[in-house]
Formats: structure tokens, sequence, C-alpha cells
């Protein structure tokens, strides 16, 4: 057999394997050689709770070219802070690798992607990103880290507002009165607060294909015990990596429905899967692996409840792999369908078995991506 057939064998095989090493939202979109002319195929890919997010797929693209982030009163063109206040829909791309330092809290508004692919962009070294009162982003291929507070002060959040914040907490990415949020293929570690926060009836959010380091608090969902409009919130967690350096909070939740799916845990400090005011927790094919710290072996941890009230919450386990000792604590109803909405049922990606969790989210965090190849 010739060399150029047994070459061209040995790549379709690798090209199988791959296919079949990644996940159903990857799949839809990383075997395309030309996703650089096909953008906004991504924001078709999308599963979970979050799917409806079109971000800025009816607009035009916007390309950042300067990294500065030097006027928050009237951002210069071609700057990230630019684009994201505009108000008509955009997909962002960037002209170069880039290291965005904000001054302040970068404030989007609504119908917004930002598609970091093709370049290496780093938000880092100042404040982080921030969701409010808006709807269908996509933040997608960026790596997020050593986030600090900010000052506060006059920003503009809108082409035609400039309003007065307080100092902002550190988080990455804070979600906050907001729907139809996907974040995907994002890096992050070290930020002041949280990683990502959804708070105050924030719903329709996926979080998938990131990786989370070297971090405390790491995603926090609900704020607080009295805010009850989290009811509503519904969050899909899905092929994630959640690795080295993590304490808590992978998700901490409260009031709502979550489905933590085919995630990839590893030495956790404390506990991964946290929450109180009575969330639903259904967590289905994971793999958790607990650190050689004989306390810390429990996947989950109720705060601040008894257990006459916990054990009525419904933290479901089913298909979860456990390595080293690790173990989910059950409460509530066991997993049924038909004790669920319609509209729940319908947007709950189907999993798989625990044992596929590596291979799922093989690739988790920001991609390195060139045009003209398979990403």
């Amino acid at each position: 057999m010739c060399r150029t057939v047994i070459n061209q064998i040995a790549k379709r095989r690798q090209l199988k394997e791959d296919s079949l090493a990644t996940n159903p939202i990857d799949r839809c979109w990383r075997g395309d050689p030309n996703w650089a002319e096909n953008r906004k195929r991504l924001a078709d890919c999308v599963l979970g709770f979050g799917r409806h997010a079109n971000g800025g797929k009816s607009g035009d693209y916007y390309v950042v070219n300067d990294p500065s982030d030097d006027d928050i009163y009237n951002p210069k063109p071609g700057t990230l802070r630019h684009a994201v206040i505009q108000t008509e829909p955009l997909w962002i791309i960037f002209a170069h690798d880039m290291v965005i330092r904000l001054k302040e809290e970068l404030i989007f508004a609504s119908n917004k992607t930002v598609d970091g692919r093709g370049a290496q962009v780093h938000i880092a070294y100042g404040a982080g990103l921030t969701l409010q009162f808006i709807h269908d982003v996509i933040i997608h291929n960026i790596w997020i880290h050593n986030i600090v507070p900010a000052n506060g002060g006059l920003i503009r959040d809108a082409v035609d507002h400039i309003g007065l914040r307080t100092m902002s907490d550190g988080d990455g990415i804070s979600i906050y009165g907001s729907n139809n949020i996907w974040i995907d293929h994002v890096s992050m570690s070290r930020a002041t607060d949280g990683l990502i926060d959804a708070i105050e009836g924030s719903t329709a959010i996926t979080i998938s294909n990131c990786k989370f380091n070297n971090h405390n608090a790491v995603m926090l969902l609900g704020a607080h015990d009295s805010s009850t409009q989290d009811k509503l919130m519904q969050v899909t967690v899905a092929f994630n990596r959640f690795g080295k350096g993590l304490v808590q909070r992978m998700p901490r939740c409260r009031w709502g429905f979550f489905h933590v799916i085919n995630n990839y845990y590893s030495h956790w400090e404390m506990y991964a899967i946290g929450g109180s005011a009575g969330p639903t927790i259904i967590s289905q094919g994971n793999r958790y692996k607990a650190s050689n710290n004989t306390n810390t072996k429990q996947v989950t941890k109720r705060e601040y409840t008894p257990e006459e009230e916990w054990s009525k919450w419904q933290w479901q386990s089913e298909g979860d792999v456990f390595v080293n000792g690790a173990y989910f604590k059950k409460s509530g109803p066991k997993i049924k369908h038909a004790r669920w909405s319609t509209s729940t049922k319908d947007h709950m990606i189907k999993f798989r078995p625990g044992s596929y969790a590596g291979r799922l989210s093989r690739y988790a965090g920001a991609l390195k991506c060139v045009p003209g190849k398979m990403c």
C-alpha cells in the first residue's frame, strides 16, 4: 500500500477518533475547516437551557483591533468596550492576539457575540464582564483571569447612556437579571470574587466546554436565600473541566433548576456542588474525583439548612462515576421526567455515562483555532 493511501487512512481514523471524543455541541461546528467563513454557525450549536441564545447572529461583524480601554466615557471605535455597547446585534471578532485590561467592568448591551476564535484574547489584570438586564449574549473562546475589583464611577453602558456604578466585585463574568446566555470554551482562573455569578432572576443559561482552575468560589447561581425571583432560574452546566486549585461552588445553587451533565471534576478542596433555598440539582454522567483529604470526599454540601428540610430537595445523581472515595449524597424525589414541565424536559441534554466525561470534556477551555483548519 502506498504511503499516500496509508496517510489518508490514518488521517480519517484520527478524525473519526476526534469526532467520537467530542460532545454534541462541539460536533456541531468543530469539524468544519472553514469555520472562519462560517462563524455564525456557532449560534446554532448551543444546547441546554441557553439553547435560544442567538447572540449577534442577525447582525454585522465587528472587528476589535485595539486592546486599549483608555476612555470608559467615550470608548474608542475598534475597542471591545465600544463594540459591546452598540445598540444593534453584533458578532464581535478580533484582528490579532491581545490582552485587554479593563479599567472598569465591561457592560454589555443585548444581542452580542464575543468570538475569540483565530486569536488568543485574554481579559486579564483588570475588571470583568457584566451582563445586566439584557438578553442573547454568547461569550466564546477567550481567556478570563486575574480579575480584580474596579473603583466604579461614571461608565458608558449604552451608546446613549452613561451610568453611575459602584465598586465592582471582581467577578470574571457577572450575570444579573439576564437571560438567553451561552458561555462556551472559556478558560477562567483567579478572580477576586466569583468566576461566574448568575443572580437576580437570571435564567436560560448554558455554561459549556469551559475550563476552571486556581480559584476559591467558582460559580454562584443565585445570590441570596431571600431572592425568590430565582425560582425561575434554569442553568445547564455541561462538558466543563473543574481542575487544579479549586475550592468550592462548582456550582453553588439557590431556588432554581440546575442540570449538571458530563463534567470532569478533580480534587476540590471543600466540596463540588452546594446549595440552599431548595434548588433542584440533577447530576448526570459526571466524573467526580475527590482529593486525598478524608474530610472532602463528599461531592455535595447543603448550607444553612437542617436535614429535615434539605431531605425534601431533589438532588439526584444518575450515571455518575466516583473516584478516590468521592460520593454524592442524594435527597428528595428520584429522577422522573414526568415531574418536570415540558419546557424543562425539552431543554435537557441527553447524558452519556460518567466514564465518557473525560472524553466529552477533553477540549474544554479556550481553543487555539487557526483559519483554514478544523478548530
